[in-house]
């Protein structure tokens, strides 16, 4: 009786096909989620900023220059049917004299989200103190860019912020 044995290494092309079945699968696994998980936040106007680097730097030298001291304060405010803050910003000059007369507006952007970014007027609350309550759409991490305009001065400041 003749027994038919299998030639050797038989099972070679199944092992070669098996390796690329998964190279292909975490390929499209990949694939998959960058295009799902983009959030579509990017920077607008990049060469516009890129060509304005210098302005950026002599603007930021005549704000040293001011020597103003800004100390932001924000705290949530309880209200169970809406995610609410209470924003103040104080602007002080170097001799620590409160700075009035200012239009200071702020741009609250939500860092991991595309969609919840929206401008807010700090209205003055005497004594060199900008600001008020607000709502805002979510809880959470906010960055929040201010801008105080003077008829001859502009000055920005930056604040992260969390509210829980």
């Amino acid at each position: 009786m003749t027994t038919v044995t299998r030639p050797r290494g038989w099972w070679y092309p199944y092992i070669f096909v098996g390796c690329f079945m998964i190279v292909v699968a975490v390929n499209a696994g990949m694939a998959y989620f960058a295009t799902s998980t983009f959030s579509g936040i990017s920077t607008v106007g990049a060469y516009q900023k890129g060509l304005a680097y210098n302005q950026n730097i002599a603007m930021a030298k005549a704000q040293e220059a001011l020597g103003w001291k800004v100390e932001t304060k924000v705290k949530p405010v309880n209200d169970s049917l809406a995610v609410k803050a209470d924003i103040a910003v104080s602007y002080r000059d170097r001799d620590g004299k409160p700075v009035e007369g200012l239009d200071v507006r702020a741009r609250l952007v939500r860092p991991t989200a595309k969609g919840y970014d929206q401008d807010l007027p700090l209205a003055p609350m005497g004594n060199g103190l900008y600001g008020g309550v607000y709502t805002l759409p979510l809880n959470g991490v906010w960055d929040m860019d201010m801008v105080a305009i003077k008829p001859d001065v502009a000055y920005e400041h930056a604040q992260r912020f969390v509210i829980p």
